[in-house]
């Protein structure tokens, strides 16, 4: 089915993207795969190619697109070439930048846009602490206040881009009797003494990113560096996460997409009993449902993105979006190791990777359990 959301503009920017990526990344994945990092060179380039900095004003070196298809079109074709490309940039561009640009004083976009925007300023988001998990009411990191300083106490965990991060918006308690209501979003840079990094963590997928602990230990900062009001960060983070989880359903899609076209291409060129594997009937049936149930849940991404474009998508909206599209995207890809048989759980095949890529989306940017849960509070229940 042909998709009509992207006009002429869109598609001229997908060309430009994909060019990028041929040629300044796909020779080199295997490469940050083992370095479980991607270099400060992709991003630099990146930053010069204007993928940085699309949501970014102008003024502050960013393109200034006042249109969410652009940062859709980026994250589809990130997706295609490995699901950890799509998060890291995913966290830098499209959900810590926009905390910055929405919610900074002008001093601070003046600081740190500009350098957000070509890729000198990598930026991670720590919310989850290693107690936590989803549940972001019950932070255990504090803000003391010590005059004109606020002391910074605690760790975070599972921060993707944390260990090369610049600059990471942490949410801390600053008054702990408000609860929910005092929490508070400091924009920590990785200079600051007391500022501490673990070790990259050791995931079942994505290797590619440099997931990772944090630690703060006595770490002084001023009121020049709270982003958004004091108290306000945890109604921040709730009017963000709707594009985080609609960031999200859109690389599931596009990653379990991409990945079920090559398995298409495998299963019409290998042959059993003489031939093509794909001529089987509950192969082709198989297939037949796989490609079907994608083409319906692009429908409805497809769907939140103009909504969200509009200014319209509700948190329900994209909470259906992102459990559904984890699922679909962990069930096709599953699938396609089936179809692969014992090449399916090598290493070197891309669908072996992308499988154990996709689990974590059921799991990050709050688990499907919680978006069924919201999604139930809606109905009532």
């Amino acid at each position: 089915m042909k998709r009509s959301i992207y006009d002429e503009d869109h598609e001229a920017f997908r060309a430009s993207v994909k060019e990028f990526l041929d040629r300044s990344v796909v020779p080199h994945v295997e490469q940050h795969a083992a370095d479980k990092a991607i270099p400060r060179e992709f991003w630099l380039e990146a930053g010069k190619q204007g993928f940085l900095g699309l949501e970014i004003p102008e003024e502050h070196g960013g393109a200034g697109a006042d249109d969410y298809r652009f940062n859709a079109v980026l994250f589809e074709e990130l997706n295609k070439v490995n699901a950890a490309l799509g998060s890291c940039v995913g966290i830098h561009a499209d959900i810590t930048a926009p905390y910055l640009v929405e919610l900074g004083t002008e001093e601070q976009k003046k600081r740190w846009l500009p350098g957000v925007a070509a890729g000198e300023i990598l930026l991670a988001i720590g919310m989850t602490e290693p107690s936590g998990g989803s549940d972001l009411a019950a932070l255990k990191t504090t803000a003391v206040r010590d005059g004109e300083h606020w002391v910074i106490n605690g760790s975070k965990t599972f921060i993707t881009n944390g260990y090369s991060a610049d600059l990471v918006i942490t949410a801390v308690r600053t008054s702990p009797e408000k609860k929910a209501r005092g929490i508070t979003l400091f924009a920590i840079p990785a200079t600051a003494e007391g500022y501490s990094r673990g070790r990259k963590l050791d995931k079942v997928g994505q290797d590619e990113s440099d997931t990772a602990e944090l630690f703060f230990e006595n770490v002084r900062l001023t009121d020049d560096d709270i982003v958004g009001e004091l108290d306000g960060g945890f109604i921040h983070m709730m009017q963000k996460l709707p594009q985080e989880r609609l960031g999200c359903a859109i690389s599931n899609l596009a990653h379990a997409r991409q990945i079920l076209e090559e398995t298409l291409v495998y299963a019409k060129e290998r042959k059993a009993f003489g031939q093509g594997i794909g001529s089987f009937q509950h192969n082709k049936f198989l297939l037949a449902e796989q490609f079907t149930t994608v083409d319906v849940a692009q429908a409805y991404v497809d769907q939140c993105v103009i909504a969200h474009d509009a200014g319209e998508l509700t948190p329900i909206d994209a909470a259906k979006a992102k459990w559904w599209t984890s699922q679909v995207q962990n069930d096709v890809l599953d699938h396609c190791v089936q179809i692969y048989g014992g090449y399916g759980f090598m290493n070197e095949y891309r669908v072996a990777r992308a499988w154990r890529d996709a689990r974590v989306s059921k799991i990050w940017a709050g688990s499907n359990e919680i978006m069924k849960e919201l999604i139930g509070r809606d109905l009532g229940l």
